[in-house]
């Protein structure tokens, strides 16, 4: 088919309840724009797994506190387009803010002890948001796939939770961070970066890496490896800031203090403004 840019939820709910009639399967990658190679990695595997791939683009300010960079958030319509188009998504969804949040608007969806942890943490309120637009975009999309990116994992298992729990008949793919090639996990964040804090930026990946090989050679107790990450990032990023470095169960998100199997490890960094986070499964 033909690319169409869809920016109403009327038009999409008709075009995909057309695809579906005409025995369509269809691949959802919801992105808040500013895209990049991890992005567009979704929509390629997106086109594998379907006949048509449906990717949104909304800065969903639901999610963002008041505090947070809601309005400076990047953003690149015109340039988004054109790599959607390139990499062979056939459909845009780009709604306005104020068709899918109206004036009376009250209705939210939350994910109750996967949100607690983590980013929820520091940003209590965040995770409301990213639950309810996703279930908002499901049901105007109807996606039968949906693909997102394990950079951000708690999100990746609160969604995957939340569409579980909510018996969508949706298949939940999560797919490899992409990372530059120094090991930095692209985000749409990072072109803020000063040229000074991008040279650091990489010791989030360093410390991670450091963290599977210590696990890897036999270390299990997580505060030791911690206090390894923690030399790192202070070596390496001087001027990071660590907001949390966390031991879980890659599921359930339970803190351990042990290595075991599917344990995951955790961090949130901050680099002058910009605030990074990563993660890596090392056992």
């Amino acid at each position: 088919m033909r690319f169409t840019i869809t920016r109403t939820i009327a038009a999409q709910q008709k075009l995909s309840r057309r695809l579906a009639a005409a025995g369509k399967t269809i691949a959802i990658v919801p992105t808040m724009g500013c895209l990049h190679d991890g992005h567009l990695a979704l929509i390629r595997r997106g086109l594998r797994r379907a006949d048509v791939v449906v990717t949104t683009i909304f800065v969903n300010p639901a999610q963002f506190a008041p505090h947070e960079d809601f309005m400076r958030y990047p953003r690149d319509t015109r340039g988004d387009l054109k790599k959607i188009r390139a990499a062979g998504c056939q459909i845009a969804f780009l709604p306005a803010a104020r068709d899918i949040y109206p004036d009376d608007y009250e209705t939210y969806v939350t994910v109750e002890n996967l949100t607690q942890p983590l980013e929820g943490s520091l940003r209590p309120t965040h995770f409301r948001g990213v639950t309810t637009i996703v279930a908002k975009l499901f049901n105007i999309v109807r996606p039968d796939v949906a693909l997102f990116g394990i950079k951000d994992y708690q999100q990746a298992m609160v969604l995957k939770k939340m569409t579980a729990d909510l018996n969508w008949p949706i298949t939940f793919i999560i797919c490899p961070t992409v990372r530059e090639k120094d090991g930095l996990a692209l985000s749409s964040r990072n072109r803020y970066l000063s040229p000074e804090f991008r040279l650091q930026a990489p010791a989030l990946y360093q410390a991670l890496s450091a963290a599977r090989q210590m696990a890897r050679n036999g270390q299990r107790r997580a505060s030791d490896i911690k206090r390894h990450m923690r030399r790192i990032i202070a070596l390496r990023a001087p001027a990071g800031t660590i907001d949390y470095i966390a031991f879980t169960e890659m599921e359930t998100l339970r803190p351990t203090r042990l290595v075991e199997k599917n344990t995951v490890v955790s961090l949130a960094v901050r680099l002058g403004s910009v605030r990074l986070i990563d993660n890596m499964k090392i056992a």
